[in-house]
């Protein structure tokens, strides 16, 4: 057998310096020393709702969800968000009607920007004008 020659130790020694090297400068970052790194911000939107008045079907018709690689089934959930919305506005026009229909109740349908408002619509006998 031929005994290594000198060179091919050489190149040994010099490759296992430099793991050793790296595998030492990886550690101190791992543990924080040497700097750390910057600070992760979200880089995503959060989904915003409202918080000053009720939710309306257009809130939840524009509510959109990130999706992650082990998200979820975005046709299930914009099925629900449909259904919610749907429910929601079925729900505030018969609010709105049974405020109407007791009398000094807010209209159903308010005035848009520039339009005069409507009268409530009165149910029962009229009062006598004094």
């Amino acid at each position: 057998m031929d005994p290594e020659p000198e060179e091919s130790r050489g190149v040994f020694w010099l490759e296992l310096l430099i793991v050793a090297a790296v595998v030492f400068g990886v550690a101190v970052l791992a543990t924080g020393r040497g700097g750390g790194m910057a600070e992760a911000y979200p880089d995503r939107p959060e989904p915003t709702l409202p918080e000053d008045r009720p939710l309306t079907e257009a809130d939840v018709a524009e509510l959109r969800f990130t999706g992650a690689l082990r998200g979820y089934r975005m046709d299930q959930v914009d099925a629900v968000l449909d259904r919610l919305g749907h429910e929601l506005a079925q729900r505030d026009a018969r609010i709105a009607e049974l405020e109407a229909a007791l009398g000094g109740q807010p209209d159903p349908a308010p005035a848009q920007p520039g339009e005069q408002p409507r009268q409530p619509h009165r149910i029962g006998p009229e009062q006598p004008h004094a």
